[in-house]
């Protein structure tokens, strides 16, 4: 892996994989959904979609055309705190993607009919999602624990938030958020560093940034606090459907917390697989449900730490007993020496066969240098996941699960309908 600092703050990070024959190339901006104010709500996905419908280079065909005539693919992610454009190509092709996808990001012209025009398509895709109870409980989860912030609002923003956001309000959020002292570029695959900051410089250049200017530190606002509720709460959305859709769960680490390899581990062991407890208990022992797991997040300076359940209605309270039973028992006992090792082995292993992939390569380097300030490599990961002990999982399960859950529910219930013992303390 190698990192280039430009003096305007724009940081090209790369990693060579010499044994393929493609690259993957990605521009992340910091920033994401929880920096908007209540007025911007949904800006960030709104501007991630405005920005392939053309630049005064491009058309949207254009854009389009530029990477499927090299049989290479091209998208972009909007999450809560940044938003990432990338392509795929041949090794071979880079300097076009690195071309097309900077003028894109950097060049958008956003005029009125393509705003009003994707406005219908971002009403469709929520619409869409809403449709969903199994990612809509999420959110519900979400705005439980964290309440009326932006950590607390969906990523897509809402139907009224959307009808209701105007052209300029999105312009000034593009002007304002992507500047070069906010954007790390990463590519990853068959290239050398020094030919990706070459394509990149130019292509910034003829973008109309001075790459050469210094940037009297970060211009980045800072974002405000979370406060976290410390659970209790419980969120009932009644719907006429034929199975619940549940998440149950607490407050958790945020990114940079050492104990965030410790969490993981005993996310594998509590949920992570088919040989978790919650797996084992629900479903395979017990068939109460489909799909259940756990899982966790983490932000800048806060995180999420959850289970999911879907099933049928008349079985949603042997399945919360079950769910809350099995984080109480984590809690107070850790996990066995088995779980350990059976968990570190799932993180191993999915993060090594990750890495088979260029994509994945680009994203871990990208996001790395955007969100952490470093990046670890392979092996120091590896090293930081076999160091977890039985004592580190009992530790940072009594931080963070031994406090009174909240509770989010999706189906055929009353807002009345007590689920007040799953949350009991």
């Amino acid at each position: 892996m190698k990192r280039t600092v430009l003096p305007g703050g724009l940081r090209v990070v790369t990693e060579a994989v010499p044994t393929v024959r493609s690259v993957s190339f990605g521009i992340w901006v910091g920033v994401g959904s929880r920096d908007e104010s209540g007025k911007q709500a949904g800006a960030s996905h709104y501007l991630e979609h405005l920005l392939f419908k053309g630049t005064n280079q491009r058309s949207a065909l254009d854009i389009s055309a530029s990477i499927d005539r090299l049989g290479g693919e091209m998208n972009a992610f909007t999450a809560k705190e940044f938003t990432c454009f990338y392509a795929r190509v041949l090794d071979a092709d880079l300097p076009t993607a690195v071309d097309v996808v900077t003028d894109m990001v950097l060049s958008s012209t956003i005029t009125g009919p393509d705003f009003e025009s994707e406005r219908g398509v971002i009403l469709e895709e929520i619409a869409m999602h809403d449709d969903d109870p199994g990612d809509v409980v999420h959110d519900a989860f979400a705005e439980s624990v964290f309440g009326d912030t932006p950590l607390g609002r969906p990523i897509l923003g809402s139907s009224e938030s959307i009808t209701t956001l105007n052209r300029d309000t999105v312009r000034r959020y593009y002007r304002r958020w992507y500047r070069q002292e906010n954007i790390v570029v990463a590519a990853a695959g068959n290239l050398e560093h020094a030919a990706v900051v070459r394509a990149v410089k130019k292509a910034f250049a003829a973008g109309g940034v001075d790459l050469t200017a210094d940037v009297a530190g970060d211009h980045r606002v800072r974002r405000a606090q979370p406060r976290p509720q410390r659970g209790g709460q419980v969120l009932v959305m009644p719907r006429a459907s034929e199975q619940v859709n549940l998440v149950l769960g607490v407050p958790g680490v945020d990114r940079n917390d050492p104990r965030r390899f410790a969490l993981g581990v005993l996310n594998s062991a509590l949920g992570g697989g088919m040989s978790s407890r919650l797996f084992q208990e629900v479903r395979e022992k017990r068939g109460l449900a489909y799909s259940v797991y756990s899982y966790h997040a983490q932000y800048s300076d806060a995180g999420l730490f959850g289970v999911y359940a879907g099933c049928l209605p008349k079985k949603v309270d042997d399945v919360l007993d079950l769910c809350r039973a099995e984080m109480q028992r984590v809690c107070h006992r850790g996990v066995t020496a088995e779980e350990l090792e059976r968990g570190k082995g799932q993180l191993r292993g999915s993060l090594v066969l990750g890495m088979e992939d260029t994509g994945s390569r680009m994203n871990r380097i990208g996001k790395s240098e955007l969100v952490y300030g470093e990046m670890l490599s392979l092996d120091e990961i590896l090293n930081r996941i076999a160091a977890v002990t039985l004592d580190d999982i009992r530790e940072v399960a009594s931080d963070v699960l031994d406090v009174v859950p909240t509770l989010a529910v999706i189906g055929p219930f009353d807002a009345e309908h007590d689920f007040s013992g799953a949350v009991a303390s």
